[in-house]
Parts: structure tokens; sequence; C-alpha cells
């Protein structure tokens, strides 16, 4: 796949992620596509160390999706904790 569909999967699986996920972010839309972009790297790297499997073989392919909003959602809980304790002035 190219780095193009990286990156629209990448945006999906991160809204996707939030949507499983609800709750107040300290950053907004555009964070939250760019750890669905990082994230879905992770699940795709995640899937191939842990299980031995190739997730990323194709745009429409099921494990592929799953991979990235695995790791979109990994993301997303280490931002929360990370940035969660910071106050607003």
């Amino acid at each position: 796949m190219g780095i193009l569909a990286w990156i629209l999967i990448g945006l999906l699986a991160g809204l996707i992620a939030k949507a499983l996920m609800p709750g107040r972010d300290p950053g907004g839309l555009i964070i939250t596509m760019l750890i669905g972009i990082a994230g879905g790297l992770l699940g795709g790297w995640l899937g191939k160390v842990i299980f031995g499997v190739d997730s990323i073989d194709g745009f429409f392919d099921l494990s592929t999706w799953i991979a990235a909003i695995v790791g979109s959602l990994i993301l997303l809980a280490v931002y929360r904790v990370i940035t969660g304790n910071r106050r607003h002035a």
C-alpha cells in the first residue's frame, strides 16, 4: 500500500478509536488524526511482531483495519494518560 492509503486508513482509524473511547481530549481533531496515522503504523508493526501475520495486506483487508484501529486505541489511551494530568488555566 502507498503512503496515501496509510494516511487515509490512519485518519479513519483515529476517528473510529475516538468513537470507541469517547471523552474529552486535550487535543482536537488534528491530534486525533495524527494519533490515528501513528496508530495505524503501530498496529501494523505489532501485528507483524507479536502474531507473525502480515497485517498490511491491502486497503480493504479486515486485518489491516483491525490493526490500525487497535494501534490507534493504544496510542489514544497513552496520550490521555500523559496529557490527562495537565491543567489548563
